[in-house]
């Protein structure tokens, strides 16, 4: 893939002369007479590398390289003037400049400045990769967003991790990244090292969720053979991570609220206290204050829990963050599936954007793994992307009519689920311990979703 070089210079023969040099040496060249022009094609084409002109008819070029250097911290720029100085040269280091270059020079002068900064620009970004690794290697996956809601969130990230704060309340429609959130927050404290506990409120009837958070004691009812401890006292030091806590039902929710207030708790049938030092991040796609009005979540327990609160955006909220998770995951299936994809098509990138993402970035990231599986090619082009993106809103009727039948016919999320479960049990002959490890859910999970959805084994017999 060629280094794309951008040349900002309000002199044309400049630009023409800059331009047809480094196109000869194999480099991809686009040009700016202003300061405003080069920002915006900062913004849109990407450059590795930026020749700047320090003095520009709208600004100076310190005030550019600033803004740019801001809107892509691996950019290298290269300054160019005719008036410049030792001060100037050393504030363009200090703004992040990677060469300062006087006039008059040789064109040879600025092709050695590129191919260093192409350097520089490689190596850059093989740190940011490392770091991105290692944060990978932390959190499970890493948090991709340039957008101002999404460096929010992480400056809050940031601060819970440093904090002793015992209570995060996570909100954010589904496929937001929440999970994601709770594991950041998890792994980059200093309770790292001590485990995380994660549990799905909403699969759980009130008497089993009780049992998984607390435990029991030995007989403490009829199958109660051992004493089991609940996931609350597994994860001492730790963080408890509670899914979908507004489906939790009043009153768990009641003996959930005194364990944070006193921080000890007894096991179901248990006569002792037990303390425990944990933080416990909670997360719900609904609306908990409209939950707390409709008298189904405990107005105490949220403000409890609401120590400090993280908003996840849906994704049709954050512009071009779009493109960039689009992009992370195109690279990350494409190493998968050894593909060839590397880009997106400008177009295809419009679509991707003015799609509203109903099921965010979990929708984004399906979609980017469906296309790099099933086609082939170096760039994802319109014509790779399922109808709906291709300009369906503006079909003729019939055709827009047709396609409603069609979504209609499809199955619902729990008709697919529970194909799942079933398929994943009849693959494990029904060995529900092993089927919940692939499920990622609790064997007590997977049983109460079998009875709730009254999924059968192929041969037609109760899964026992």
């Amino acid at each position: 893939m060629k280094t794309t070089v951008l040349v900002v210079d309000d002199e044309l023969l400049i630009r023409k002369s800059l331009g047809k040099v480094l196109r000869a040496r194999g480099y991809a060249v686009e040009v700016a007479s202003t300061g405003r022009e080069g920002l915006e094609q900062v913004r849109e084409v990407r450059p590795q590398v930026v020749i700047l002109d320090m003095r520009l008819p709208d600004t100076d070029g310190l005030s550019v390289l600033q803004q740019a250097r801001a809107l892509d911290p691996t950019l290298q720029v290269i300054i160019i003037t005719a008036y410049g100085d030792v001060q100037t040269a050393v504030d363009a280091m200090k703004h992040g400049a990677c060469d300062f270059v006087r006039k008059p020079y040789e064109l040879e002068d600025i092709v050695l400045a590129v191919e260093s900064a192409q350097r520089h620009f490689k190596q850059a970004n093989e740190l940011d990769l490392y770091r991105r690794r290692a944060w990978q290697h932390d959190t499970g996956e890493e948090i991709i967003g340039r957008s101002p809601a999404i460096q929010e969130v992480r400056r809050l990230i940031d601060k819970v991790v440093k904090s002793k704060a015992t209570s995060v309340l996570i909100t954010g429609e589904s496929g937001t990244g929440k999970e994601l959130v709770a594991r950041a927050i998890h792994y980059g404290s200093d309770r790292a090292q001590a485990p995380l506990m994660e549990v799905n409120c909403s699969s759980f009837q009130e008497s089993l969720l009780e049992n998984e958070l607390f435990g029991h004691e030995k007989g403490a009812f009829t199958d109660a053979t051992d004493t089991k401890k609940g996931l609350v006292e597994l994860c001492d030091s730790g963080t408890l991570f509670l899914d979908e806590v507004a489906d939790m039902s009043l009153p768990t929710q009641a003996k959930l609220l005194r364990f944070i207030d006193h921080r000890n708790f007894k096991r179901v049938g248990g006569a002792h206290d037990i303390s425990v030092d944990i933080r416990i991040v909670a997360a719900t796609n609904k609306s908990v204050e409209e939950e707390v009005q409709s008298l189904r979540f405990r107005s105490d327990l949220y403000f409890r829990l609401k120590v400090v609160s993280i908003v996840l955006p849906p994704l049709r909220e954050r512009g071009d963050d779009v493109l960039l998770i689009a992009g992370h995951y195109m690279r990350e299936f494409a190493r998968k599936f050894q593909k060839d994809f590397t880009e997106i098509s400008p177009e295809a990138g419009r679509l991707l954007c003015e799609y509203p993402w109903p099921g965010n970035v979990r929708e984004l990231r399906n979609l980017i793994e469906r296309v790099v599986l099933l086609e082939e090619g170096e760039r994802l082009e319109p014509e790779l992307l399922p109808p709906e993106f291709r300009g369906m809103r503006h079909a003729p009727a019939p055709a827009a009519a047709a396609a409603v039948r069609d979504v209609l016919a499809l199955p619902t999320l729990a008709q697919i689920e529970a194909e799942h479960i079933s398929e994943v049990l009849r693959l494990t002959a029904g060995n529900k311990s092993r089927a919940a490890r692939i499920l990622g859910i609790s064997r007590q999970g997977l049983i109460e979703k079998v009875r709730r959805m009254r999924i059968e084994e192929s041969e037609g017999r109760p899964v026992s």
